[in-house]
């Protein structure tokens, strides 16, 4: 193909990718409340603790020839100056003598969004080998996907751009082997939907199952294990799942595509993953305080109790008018004896506050006396009278 074709064969498919955008944004799918949930309470310090380890299975046919090996390993790295994690998978093997193998390059946050990928697929036919390189790269407002599917002499290339906001919810090839160590690290209650790629990188629904539990034989060890059924539900293919099974600690055992001939199993038991032993809190007995019988308490109360004494004598030393109106409100209460000591005191103590108006000198000739026999003498009734 000449470069004028090969430009012309390009511009026509970024003008397809365009319109079937649009199409896309019409059925674009959406992951449940469930899966959004899943990644909205992830913490980075606690859930990713256990899950940076490696993977080594072999691929084998269904007449248990070893054909191939995969491989995946997840570490923590920088991607443009923010912490997240590379996750790097390789399966290559040899299928009826024809080479064939995937390998995946993925940079993930840790809220599992990809912040780029590089996915790569070959089949190499002796008379039309097939190469797709598939760039995945999250942008400021956009993920651009570019595609070059190379099929003998023919080379086809596609641009398509995305809005962040349409991808939310989106787990990668690379973060979907991330989510399913989670998925065992932290359990998973109900289905999940998260959105993902097809083969031909249209957005779709990517379900997660859990299956049951059940028992796999590794170098004559019984190892039990815990499944996870993985579903891309493509608007224009017929649905593929995938089923993987994992030790307690997040270790694949086993990995199939449903339909295919070919399963990975692991050949090895991996080394147990040392996990951080939480230091037991210690418990102390609720015992009852008897400070009389604690000879360091009794002296700090002695000692409180002096220092209290002593203040409050400075103080009336002080304040000499402190006796004096104390004196004279004793002296009233116990001539008055009144059944409300709290009414009377409060009556008495008005007479000594500012905020209180001066009554007027006519209201005293209406207030009742507090001599009531006086009332009985006739000449003071005669005095009133005139």
């Amino acid at each position: 193909m000449s470069l004028t074709g090969e430009v012309a064969s390009t511009a026509w498919s970024q003008i397809t990718s365009e319109q079937l955008l649009q199409q896309e944004r019409l059925e674009i799918p959406k992951p449940n409340s469930d899966a959004l949930h899943y990644l909205e309470e992830l913490v980075p310090e606690e859930d990713f603790k256990y899950v940076m380890f490696d993977d080594n299975l072999v691929t084998v046919s269904d007449t248990g020839k070893e054909l191939g090996e995969f491989t995946v390993t997840v570490e923590p790295t920088r991607y443009k100056g923010l912490e997240c994690f590379l996750i790097h998978a390789n399966s290559h093997g040899s299928i009826d003598g024809v080479p064939c193998g995937t390998s995946i390059v993925c940079y993930v946050s840790k809220c599992l969004e990809t912040l780029e990928q590089q996915h790569h697929e070959y089949v190499k036919l002796e008379n039309c080998p097939l190469d797709r390189k598939t760039f995945l790269m999250r942008q400021s407002e956009n993920y651009t996907v570019n595609r070059i599917i190379t099929q003998g002499e023919d080379v086809q290339r596609t641009t398509k751009t995305i809005p962040v906001e349409l991808m939310r919810g989106f787990i990668s090839e690379g973060s979907n082997l991330l989510l399913h160590r989670l998925l065992i690290e932290k359990g998973m209650e109900t289905d999940l939907q998260f959105i993902s790629f097809d083969s031909e990188t249209n957005l779709c629904p990517a379900i997660y199952k859990r299956l049951d539990e059940r028992t796999q034989t590794v170098e004559t060890v019984e190892l039990r294990v815990f499944g996870i059924e993985r579903t891309i539900s493509s608007s224009v293919d017929l649905p593929t799942s995938w089923q993987s099974y994992f030790m307690k600690d997040g270790h694949l055992t086993n990995r199939v595509q449903v339909g295919s001939p070919v399963t990975m199993k692991l050949a090895k038991v991996p080394l147990k993953i040392e996990r951080d032993e939480e230091t037991p809190k210690p418990v102390f007995e609720k015992k009852d305080l008897k400070w009389e019988e604690d000879l360091q308490l009794h002296s700090r109360f002695l000692d409180r109790k002096e220092e209290l004494k002593g203040d409050h004598a400075t103080y009336m030393c002080h304040h000499p008018e402190l006796r004096a109106l104390l004196a004279d409100f004793l002296q009233f209460l116990l001539l008055r004896k009144p059944d409300d000591v709290i009414a009377f005191a409060a009556n008495y103590f008005a007479a000594f506050s500012t905020l209180i108006p001066d009554p007027s000198p006519y209201m005293a000739s209406n207030a009742p006396t507090p001599f009531p026999a006086s009332r009985t003498n006739a000449k003071i009734d005669e005095l009133r009278n005139l």
